[in-house]
């Protein structure tokens, strides 16, 4: 029994000295047991030297996660840490028992996100010097900011129209739409509309970054926050928004406990770095965008309902590309003219059949979803035109609509209203008749849910 115990033991240490992660592992009086090869690359520190010593020579005992975790006997996951000016960690503690469940030690394990943290606050410093270049530019231009956003379609243009009365005021928007439909092309319109048009416009992905790296994205840090944090601290993209607008896209994604801070952030119009004590005056626009239904997440407490009310003085419902498929021609036109121009090719003649075929697919993917499509045809195409067997090849299998002949049995606008007046209905069902999860469903508002019903005469 004890030769097992032994090769046990010396099977975890060879594991725990192998591993990439930095452990560290102390007894009930602080003393040092176990400190492995990426714990001494990561805090310059020798195992000789800290070994059988109390972790408190050697760090303020603030900044030790093992002391913490021993004087609360609760585990805590992916905390934020700086053990010196040029790493950064993500640290997870949890207490040891022995066998008759009494306390004996705790260990932590440190990730390295260093890598991921560098590379973060590149591509933020590159996308806001792209953004002010671009903003730059197009200040050189009288052009309609809005002439980037495309279609004829009576919906999107009374959309554009509010969305330009809208952009003159500093009221904060929430805007609605699936994935691909354009959200951000339209916060963007909007800052170049507004009387912030020559301040930045940063833009955050609430779905793209890690939930333990929110706070110092959104709020950053002063110096000192952290131990050897960087020197001057770094500013939040709030701070870096400050005088212009801040887009905070897929909002829906952003964790209760930071909706509780960007609320007050909205309101005292004040944010403190981590780490600070003074707090710093921000004077930012909020332009919000989500592809999911807010109302339902605050009845599932995903969402708070004052953070919502706060972000939704006015929404923009943008609807997707296939309740405006009279747009299609003007887009693929668009997209032919940016898109041949980058390939060096000549702007191909689109078949009327082939139009017809376009503007019968479903488009889950909305307009990124046809730019890419035009995209793969301008790569591929050899002729000089583009036929329904064309699009037939690229598109995925789907009803089709048109006699043999070519000519489309119904008007593309029946078409389109017959389809839609399908879709409400089949949801309708699905959800045995519940209008907040159908909206959902559909990727629309219920105010837009109910006026479409009242238009198809849906009970």
């Amino acid at each position: 029994m004890k030769q097992k115990d032994s090769f046990a033991l010396h099977t975890l240490h060879t594991l725990l000295s192998s591993l990439e992660e930095a452990i560290s592992i102390i007894n009930m009086e602080g003393e040092m047991i176990f400190w492995n090869e990426a714990a001494e690359n990561t805090y310059q520190i020798k195992k000789e030297k800290i070994i059988g010593k109390n972790i408190q020579e050697f760090f303020e005992q603030e900044d030790i996660m093992n002391l913490k975790v021993l004087q609360s006997q609760h585990s805590v996951r992916d905390m934020y840490h700086i053990p010196r000016p040029d790493k950064h960690v993500l640290i997870s503690a949890s207490p040891i028992y022995n066998e008759n469940n009494e306390l004996i030690g705790s260990m932590s394990v440190e990730k390295d996100i260093t890598s991921t943290i560098k590379l973060n606050e590149k591509l933020t410093t590159t996308s806001t010097e792209l953004q002010q270049l671009k903003q730059r530019i197009n200040n050189n231009h009288t052009e309609d900011p809005f002439n980037k956003l495309i279609g004829k379609n009576t919906d999107i243009q009374r959309i554009i129209l509010d969305a330009k009365k809208v952009a003159k005021t500093d009221a904060t928007i929430l805007i609605n739409g699936e994935s691909g439909v354009g959200k951000e092309l339209f916060a963007q319109a909007i800052q170049e509309e507004s009387l912030r048009n020559n301040k930045p416009f940063i833009a955050i992905n609430c779905g793209a970054i890690p939930p333990a790296l929110f706070e110092s994205e959104l709020f950053g840090y002063e110096a000192g926050a952290y131990t050897g944090a960087s020197k001057g601290g770094r500013p939040g993209k709030l701070e870096l928004a400050s005088g212009g607008t801040l887009f905070l896209d897929e909002v829906g994604e952003l964790p209760l406990d930071m909706q509780v801070k960007l609320l007050r952030a909205l309101q005292e119009k004040e944010i403190y770095r981590i780490g600070g004590q003074a707090p710093k005056k921000v004077d930012v626009r909020i332009i919000a965008a989500t592809n999911r239904t807010l109302e339902n997440m605050i009845e599932e407490g995903k969402f708070r309902s004052d953070l919502f009310y706060r972000l939704n003085v006015f929404s923009i419902d943008i609807p997707p590309l296939r309740e405006r498929i009279d747009d299609i021609p003007y887009l693929i036109d668009h997209f032919f003219k940016d898109l041949t121009l980058k390939y060096s090719k000549p702007i191909p003649a689109v078949h009327k059949e082939a139009l017809n075929r376009l503007s019968c697919y479903h488009w889950p993917g909305n307009i990124r979803e046809l730019r890419n499509l035009v995209e793969r045809i301008v790569i591929l195409n050899e002729s000089n035109e583009i036929t329904e067997k064309d699009i037939s090849l690229l598109l995925p299998k789907t009803k089709d609509y048109s006699t043999p002949s070519g000519k489309i049995v119904l008007t593309l606008s029946l078409e389109k209203e017959r389809l839609e007046k399908e879709r409400i209905l089949q949801t309708l069902q699905k959800t045995y008749g519940n209008k907040s999860i159908t909206a959902s469903e559909l990727g629309m508002s219920r105010a837009t849910l109910y006026k479409k019903m009242r238009k198809y005469g849906i009970e």
